[in-house]
């Protein structure tokens, strides 16, 4: 039994297009060295992330039915943010089974949160285009916690969620989340954000990933805001 062989036997899902699978497994240092028809997973992750939005948000609105809109909101959030992607990465040894580089592999990105996240998502969506939503669902409700109609609050903090309800509050107001720069070499790269209020920077935030350097640029300003975080 080979690798893809053990993970289709883990997720409990046989591929058709064995093709969607190597690629949702295959990480942009792996894709960059190999140089040739490969496409690494970061396509597929877009669309997985989509795919898990709303498969979420359905069960959360089917399973929920008393619990209002803004902690449907912040609920989704903390079973799609990075952190909780990790945990279900791990729950099915996803890292054993990633395509990466030379680079990657001997700086630890078989462990590394951002990197198992993605590749989470890349799976999602390889096994939506393979075998459709319903397919997806299954997959996806699988880790889904058993006891969530009895609490309806968020595992995780989402920090950007938090400040946009805080900025909604006055509907003139617009946050948006600017990439100013990056760091370091490829296998190990940084990414920096600003998050502006009406063009003014309110918080800065440095990450291995657009979305945590997003997520600690929103800390940062809520931080500010005088709100607590932790």
């Amino acid at each position: 039994m080979n690798n893809s062989e053990k993970l289709e036997e883990i997720i409990g899902y046989t591929f058709k297009n064995k093709r969607l699978l190597e690629q949702a497994l295959s990480h942009s240092s792996y894709a960059n060295e190999k140089k040739h028809s490969l496409q690494s997973n970061e396509r597929l992750e877009f669309l997985g992330d989509s795919v898990l939005s709303i498969v979420v948000s359905e069960y959360l609105y089917t399973h929920l039915r008393s619990v209002a809109e803004g902690d449907l909101t912040k609920l989704r959030a903390s079973l799609v943010c990075e952190k909780s992607l990790h945990v279900f990465a791990e729950e099915i040894h996803l890292g054993k089974f990633l395509l990466l580089g030379k680079g990657e592999e001997n700086t630890g990105g078989r462990e590394r949160p951002s990197i198992l996240a993605d590749a989470f998502e890349a799976v999602i969506a390889a096994i939506y285009l393979d075998g459709g939503m319903d397919a997806a669902r299954k997959h996806i409700l699988h880790f889904m916690p058993k006891d969530i109609g009895q609490s309806a609050k968020p595992v995780f903090d989402d920090f950007k969620t938090v400040l946009q309800e805080v900025v909604q509050k006055n509907p003139e107001e617009k946050v948006e989340y600017v990439l100013i720069g990056e760091e370091g070499p490829d296998h190990n790269k940084r990414f920096v954000v600003e998050v502006m209020l009406n063009s003014q920077v309110i918080g800065k935030g440095k990450g291995r990933s657009k979305k945590e350097a997003e997520q600690l640029a929103a800390k940062e300003a809520l931080e500010l805001m005088g709100y607590e975080t932790r």
